[in-house]
């Protein structure tokens, strides 16, 4: 099996990460463990993980793994050189197994080894080390590596370039393979390479860039025999011609692999025992191709050896890294789900060896209890012979015979047949005052019979003949007997009912110890299954491929309790491009007046554009604006208010300028109740096409063949117009009208305040004004002419709702726009003979110069003139240069120019500014008319076809509760509105608190992949909507943590109820805070009772 790059692997992948990261930006790196790093590139738009193996390989990855808690001090040392740096070069050393990366520009140099033990490297400009995984001693051949070393690159294989491929060459590599077989065999070494090894390995070592396997592949293709001696070639020049073509057409082969972007890819396999005649499916997850193949290797080219014969399988793939990654993480996912089996089977021996050992504890005293009983009934049976055996052996005690002797007796009655004699077994234990009978259990009327016949008969012979025949008719009947002991002090009922409170306390043992058994089990249970979350923690979960977010994930989002997508800007160039690509005629507009309340747009469904958006979404969409502003950390309820889509605009009056995020609202805003501040953190799942039919009840939106709406592509140009940075507060500089009022436009005209509106603009806070308001008279203030002297500020500079934090941004505007206001005012360009600044010195001058002379200042003029009569330039600049003056006058000079040079580039900056901002009044302007005219009209702006299914397509396939049946791909988190999250299985309720979100999600998750351990919580058959199901479960095992934090819109919260399913977390109904573990409080939708706890 393939496990390390070849040259020629480097090659292509190498190739294709030039394609793939340049241009990007690296945003992390990573370590999974001492040797693998993962390296994360980003650009908007475009992402890409990297992931290295040091020594083995290196390529684009589309799983998701798990990095380790903190960085390794290599991976430190990286991070502070390389992050937020821009991959500027990807290219293969020679052709070596070393790739290098360049970032900005060969600022620093990542240089990573596929040969050995492998390296990684990072150097500056000038190729000194500065971070290296492992330090290389020195040794033959290879220079060693340390931090502050230099790396040398000028040893490396082909580093000049790759010679060509001519018969000089070809002849000399073949005549080095026949002098170094020679060399070895007069050395005595065991040649290993035989037949075609010998030949293709001698290319190999020669004509290094040649890798073995490709050769083999063109031998095969121009039937070229690879047993082929290198002598035999040197002889026979037709031989060598040919070779020198196979060659040749091998070159070919290896150029047609990288001159596309991407490059093809193959991976050898084959079938597991047993699965011969499966059929493959290229596009299966690779756990389910890895129950059915065994991958062997994998090539950017199909070898020929390999397709021909027919025990392998070639799966196909489009592009090289894909290829890689596919090959590595099937195997990789192989070990990983090894690992975890291993543990889980090792947990189950482990709890199972704990119940055997309970069952054995059982089952002892339950044998105990049963011989005690036997025993008992037993001495009952035969309580004859018993107290025989007592009286005999109590005799000769008393007549005082030693114990040793009593032993021998016993022993020669016992050989005579005596059957008191019989039944007692040696050695005795008269210590204890105790003797062991050998006594039958349910003694039948015959063989007692038989046994009194016995008694009355007995012989009391010595004769050894006897007692052998009375031992052979013993051994004809034997009787099954129990071993009894009886106590020689208690009589023959005493010793029968000491066994009988022996079987009931052996009983009673045994009963408490069943109860304490099951106590036993379960504390062992849970200690097993603690210790194996433990190390199922250390352990790396099964791959699971990387999700792709979907179009409206970049926003804040939810989908309400009726069905509709839901979305809010998280700053403000997403409030702009909400507004410019999303809000659409039928749509809603949802703000608050608080600070940082986001901008919420609800989307109608596309066929009834004039429906009426129910208030349950309206309400939930306004506690989402709400609960993003300032009020969630003081924890005080505002209410929000909504417009329709035609009532916003960007269009600001004559002389003002909206900042991104800010917009105008003009008509009567419908007021929503104070919203809760309660937010819900759930999961949706994602289903197939073919379980979504299932779901329907909710679905607002279908997509329509051939009906197109939308912005036009010119118009989304619109939103990727730089502007300047202000901190987004909402709807800067609204207005309103009262549609209260029935009176015409020209009384409202006569009766507006041009400065009401501005002020409005100014304190958000003033609700009445606003509402009140009237729509400013932009013709009127467009002829009114502003004279310069005066300190009117322009109704540009009044809206400052936005840029009131930043001052230095609303300078800037104000001052933009005085220079507008300047302009207006002045002559035509014609008229002007140059700047302010400019025309304004000469003046002076030309003043000064007409000024009489001051009293005392023309003789000292006159001696100055006599003094320096005869003294001309020359003089002058040498005697200046002596005393100083002239490099004091240079520096004025210069110090002059700088700072005419910064108030001229200060003026074009001002100017681009106002071209800039006029630019995009213009097309703001075009845009607006457009929208209102198609709006005015009933129509929609085209969108093709492609961008709209985009667009409604992944709501029909999210789903909150499963359904029996549905085939679960994804898991996608959702934060929302408590009231949105009430038919979500999964779901948490969140308040302002103290804790950070990315601890508060980890809780949340982690308690619900506790609760899929607890017994019984699990269906396996995927049926009760109640419990967790294995798919779902694998899911959430597999959810990041920290992408899962991303869709919470605020910073600190409290987990109020955690590891909900569907009716057993939903608490009090709507009440207030509702119920803990999932108790129902009281009052229904007032403010709720305390609820029942379980």
């Amino acid at each position: 099996m393939k496990q390390r790059f070849s040259s020629l692997d480097v090659r292509v992948v190498a190739h294709e990460l030039s394609e793939a990261l340049v241009s990007l930006r690296l945003a992390n790196i990573y370590d999974l463990n001492s040797k693998i790093l993962l390296l994360k590139f980003a650009k908007p738009d475009n992402r890409q993980q990297l992931l290295i193996e040091s020594g083995f390989r290196c390529h684009l990855t589309d799983f998701v793994r798990t990095a380790s808690p903190a960085p390794s001090q290599f991976v430190a040392r990286l991070r502070k050189y390389l992050k937020t740096r821009r991959c500027t070069s990807v290219s293969q050393i020679g052709t070596d197994r070393i790739i290098e990366f360049q970032f900005s520009d060969g600022a620093f140099r990542l240089y990573l080894e596929f040969f050995a033990s492998g390296n990684i490297i990072l150097t500056d400009s000038d190729l000194k080390i500065l971070a290296l995984l492992r330090n290389v001693p020195e040794g033959e051949g290879q220079e060693p590596q340390r931090i502050g070393l230099s790396y040398t690159l000028e040893n490396r294989q082909n580093f000049g370039g790759v010679p060509a491929l001519t018969k000089e060459r070809l002849r000399a590599a073949l005549q080095s393979t026949v002098q170094k077989a020679a060399a070895d065999q007069a050395a005595g070494k065991k040649i290993k390479k035989k037949g075609a090894d010998e030949l293709r390995r001698g290319l190999a070592t020669t004509i290094t860039e040649l890798p073995p396997i490709l050769v083999e592949h063109v031998f095969r293709l121009t039937s070229f025999d690879p047993a082929t001696k290198p002598a035999e070639i040197l002889d026979d020049d037709s031989l060598l011609d040919k070779l020198f073509d196979t060659l040749q057409q091998a070159r070919e082969i290896l150029d047609e692999v990288t001159d596309s972007s991407v490059s093809n890819g193959y991976i050898i396999a084959k079938p597991r025992p047993g699965f011969e005649d499966a059929e493959v499916d290229v596009d299966a997850p690779p756990a389910e191709k890895a129950k059915t193949l065994l991958y062997e290797d994998f090539q950017p080219f199909l070898p020929k050896q390999f397709e021909d014969n027919k025990a392998y399988r070639i799966l196909p793939f489009v592009g090289y890294n894909k290829t890689v990654d596919e090959f590595f993480s099937s195997l990789e996912g192989q070990r990983l789900e090894s690992k975890l089996s291993e543990r889980e089977a090792a947990a189950k021996r482990k709890l199972e060896a704990a119940r055997m050992d309970q069952a054995k504890r059982i089952e002892g005293l339950q044998e105990m209890e049963m011989l005690n009983y036997r025993k008992a009934a037993t001495i009952q049976a035969n309580i004859e012979r018993v107290q025989e055996a007592m009286d005999a052996v109590n005799g000769l005690l008393q007549e005082g015979m030693d114990w040793v002797d009593i032993t021998k007796l016993i022993e020669k009655e016992q050989k005579q047949g005596n059957p008191v004699a019989e039944i007692i077994k040696l050695p005795m234990k008269l210590k204890e005052n105790t003797i062991t009978l050998l006594l039958g259990e349910g003694v039948e009327e015959e063989e007692e019979g038989d046994q009194d016949k016995e008694d009355e008969e007995f012989d009391y012979s010595d004769s050894e003949d006897d007692a052998d025949g009375a031992e052979t008719t013993k051994d004809k009947a034997p009787v099954k007997r129990l071993e009894v002991d009886i106590n020689l002090t208690l009589s023959v009922w005493n010793n029968a009912r000491e066994y009988y409170d022996q079987k009931r306390t052996a009983a009673d043992k045994a009963q408490k110890t069943v109860q304490q058994s099951v106590i036993a089990l379960k504390n062992a249970e849970q200690k097993i299954a603690e210790d194996l979350r433990k190390g199922l923690k250390q352990e790396k979960p099964v791959l699971q491929p990387i999700r792709k977010q979907m179009w409206f994930e970049k926003f804040t989002w939810f989908i309400s309790s009726d069905g509709y997508l839901v979305l809010g800007g998280r700053d403000a160039q997403q409030n702009e491009m909400l507004y410019k690509r999303y809000l659409r005629k039928g749509d809603v507009y949802v703000h608050a007046d608080v600070h940082g309340a986001a901008s919420v747009i609800i989307k109608n469904n596309p066929k009834t554009p004039d429906a009426p958006i129910p208030p349950s979404t309206l309400a939930q969409a306004g506690n989402l604006s709400v609960c993003c502003s300032s009020a969630w950390d003081s924890k005080a309820g505002m209410g929000a208010w909504w417009v329709n889509a035609d009532q916003v605009s960007k269009s600001a009056p004559t002389g003002e300028y909206l900042p991104v995020g800010s917009f105008m609202v003009r008509g009567k805003r419908n007021l929503l109740p104070p919203a809760l501040l309660t937010l819900g953190f759930g999961l949706l799942f994602r289903v197939s096409d073919d379980s979504k039919s299932k779901h329907t009840r909710h679905r607002v939106y279908e997509f329509v063949e051939g009906k197109t709406r939308g912005h036009a592509d010119s118009l989304n140009a619109l939103s990727e117009r730089a502007e300047s940075p202000h901190e987004q507060k909402p709807v800067a500089g609204e207005e309103s009208e009262s549609d209260d009022d029935d009176e015409d436009a020209a009384d409202q005209k006569e009766r507006a305040n041009p400065l009401h509106s501005q002020r409005s603009g100014q304190d958000d806070s003033v609700e009445s004004d606003a509402a009140q308001g009237t729509e400013p008279p932009t013709e009127e203030l467009a002829d009114l002419g502003i004279n310069k002297e005066e300190s009117v500020s322009s109704p540009g500079e009044s809206i400052k709702s936005p840029a009131e934090l930043e001052p230095a941004a609303a300078q800037n505007e104000e001052e933009e726009e005085e220079d507008e206001e300047e302009e207006s005012n002045q002559p035509p360009p014609a008229a002007k003979t140059g700047t302010p600044s400019s025309s304004t010195v000469p003046q002076k001058q030309q003043s000064a110069k007409k000024a009489p002379a001051k009293r005392g200042q023309r003789g000292k003029q006159k001696k100055i003139a006599a003094k320096y009569k005869d003294q001309d330039e020359e003089d002058r600049a040498l005697m200046e240069e002596l005393m100083g003056v002239k490099a004091a006058r240079q520096k004025a000079e210069a110090e002059a120019a700088a700072k005419a040079k910064a108030e001229a580039e200060a003026a074009a900056a001002r100017e681009r500014r106002r071209q800039q901002q006029e630019r995009v009044r213009k097309e703001i302007a075009e845009h607006e008319e457009v929208r209102r005219l198609m709006m005015e009209e009933g129509e929609d702006m085209p969108l093709d076809e492609s961008e709209m299914a985009m667009e409604m397509a992944p709501l029909e396939t999210l789903v909150g509760n499963p359904l029996a049946g549905d085939e679960i791909l994804e898991v996608v988190p959702i934060c929302a509105p408590w009231s949105a999250l009430n038919k979500f299985k999964y779901k948490t309720k969140l308040q302002p608190g103290n804790t950070k979100k990315g601890k508060a999600v980890k809780e949340i998750v982690e308690r619900w992949k506790f609760a899929a351990g607890k017994k019984g919580w699990i269906d396996e058959s995927s049926s009760d909507p109640e419990k967790i199901w294995p798919r779902e479960m694998e899911l959430i095992k597999g959810l990041k943590v920290e992408e899962a934090f991303n869709c919470v819109p605020v910073g600190k919260v409290t987990v109020m109820q955690s590891g909900g399913l569907a009716g057993s977390s939903s608490g009090g109904g709507s009440g207030k805070g509702g119920g803990k573990g999932g108790g129902s409080g009281k009052g229904g939708s007032g403010k709720g009772g305390k609820g029942k706890k379980k």
